[in-house]
């Protein structure tokens, strides 16, 4: 939007962005100061009356306009994606100051270039004209107001000894408003409108508002940085604590972890080989999107692997075991498991399987059968202790598949769980004679949950003839 000291590859310019809608160019006319008011009918020549008339009138406008910037610095603090709260920022600004062109760029980690740039204002036509134009540099007119400690007010952007023309097919633009957007001494980038929509040059009263809003933009991007630091190392320490899924050959075996947009949560899965030739796969989650949860996840889960692995017991009966030990040792936690141990039989193979409280398995088919293995799903781990886990037998023909998985794949608050379920069936059963990697991939990718909640998902195959 703002001329740079770049060369002819790399033009300053928007890209993308949209015009604000008549609704809000309405309320920046209406509360943006930027009107003019002119004589005030009804008191004749009466000078001193017309000035008392025109304070109270000022005194309403900027009353106006303080609520306004108020709602909008409020606004900021209702979303952390970094992305969203830029835009809102822009938004702000030029509603509050009735500006047509608006930007926020926001410098790289070097503070060489602009990581992100987020521009509003432009038609289609102007966006059309600008296709291909690069993202602006930080520098030139841009650059002059990072590193300005107060406000930039440009009358005649062409004038500027700072300004070096626009690229070919910019729209044409005049007085510029700007300010470094900073927090604690530090610049993340800079903040700039454009062209008032009434014609005149911005003033104190729109620097004033600038100001406030680029220091209520630097610490709404601040916490959208430091939220995606946190969120990121909450999921890779969720990672970490999920299983490495060893070779189990004979059998293929698959999964697939995404995070809930808090980054933690407590489902898990697993999967491993026993002595006796069987295979044993596990799914699970504990209540909960904390580090409490996934902490529980990862204490829940090694103690079911040792107890699955030196005790050939059956899956309900690890499972009774397992409640036990969780009440004894104090494990406060509601879990739902299922629990499946695949095993050889002179036929192939008979899937058993047990569940607390958990979503039944599914069962494909070569040639594309998939069928639920509904049987009663019994109590969650960490409600009785003595609640009855009985056993259920499926027999797998050859080079069948079981999936496993967590109700945030198919969890959705506008439509009932069966959908969902059915919706999976419907992507799994197209997938039955592809890999179980593709497989998993694509009842992830075509997940119906709403993806506020963590999900699992998990595969094995049985092999063949």
């Amino acid at each position: 939007m703002v001329p740079d000291d770049r060369d002819d590859t790399a033009p300053e310019a928007f890209v993308g962005g949209g015009a604000p809608s008549g609704e809000a160019a309405d309320r920046a006319a209406a509360g943006g100061g930027t009107e003019h008011w002119g004589a005030v009918p009804g008191l004749g020549d009466d000078a001193h009356l017309t000035g008392v008339a025109e304070q109270v009138q000022e005194l309403v406008r900027t009353q106006v306009r303080m609520r306004s910037l108020l709602g909008a610095v409020l606004a900021l603090g209702q979303d952390l994606e970094l992305r969203a709260v830029l835009r809102r920022v822009v938004a702000a600004a030029m509603e509050l100051v009735g500006a047509r062109y608006g930007a926020l760029g926001i410098l790289d980690d070097h503070g060489d270039g602009m990581a992100e740039f987020i521009p509003l204002g432009l038609d289609e036509e102007e966006l059309r004209a600008l296709d291909g134009v690069e993202l602006p540099s930080g520098k030139g007119l841009l650059g002059l107001m990072i590193h300005r400690r107060e406000p930039l007010r440009v009358t005649d952007i062409g004038a500027h000894p700072d300004s070096v023309g626009f690229p070919p097919g910019h729209p044409p633009m005049r007085t510029l408003l700007g300010a470094a957007v900073q927090v604690r001494g530090r610049t993340y980038g800079n903040i700039y409108v454009s062209t008032r929509r009434d014609g005149r040059p911005f003033d104190h009263r729109d620097e004033e508002v600038l100001s406030a809003l680029a220091g209520a933009a630097g610490i709404a991007i601040e916490n959208a940085r430091l939220f995606e630091e946190v969120r990121t190392s909450a999921e890779r320490f969720q990672r970490l604590l999920l299983p490495r899924v060893p070779d189990l050959s004979p059998f293929e075996v698959a999964s697939v972890y995404r995070p809930a947009d808090a980054g933690l949560g407590g489902d898990w899965y697993d999967a491993l080989r026993l002595r006796d030739g069987a295979c044993v796969a596990v799914i699970g989650d504990v209540i909960g999107h904390d580090l409490v949860a996934a902490a529980s996840m990862a204490r829940i889960r090694s103690k079911l692997r040792a107890l699955v692995y030196d005790r050939h017991t059956s899956p309900g009966a690890a499972l009774s075991s397992l409640d036990r030990i969780l009440m004894a040792t104090e494990e406060d936690t509601v879990t739902t498991i299922s629990l499946a141990r695949i095993e050889p039989t002179q036929a192939g193979w008979d899937l058993c399987w047990s569940t607390a409280g958990h979503l039944p398995p599914l069962v494909l088919s070569p040639g594309g059968g998939a069928r639920y293995l509904e049987a009663e799903p019994g109590l969650p781990l960490g409600v009785d202790p003595d609640a009855e886990r009985p056993d259920h037998r499926y027999p797998m023909p050859p080079s069948a598949t079981v999936l496993m998985f967590t109700d945030g794949l198919v969890e959705h608050p506008d439509h009932p769980l069966d959908r969902g379920l059915d919706r999976v069936a419907e992507i799994a059963a197209a997938y039955t004679d592809r890999s179980v990697q593709d497989l998993c991939r694509a009842v992830t990718d075509g997940a119906p949950g709403d993806g506020h909640d963590d999900l699992a998902v998990l595969a094995v195959r049985v092999p063949g003839r």
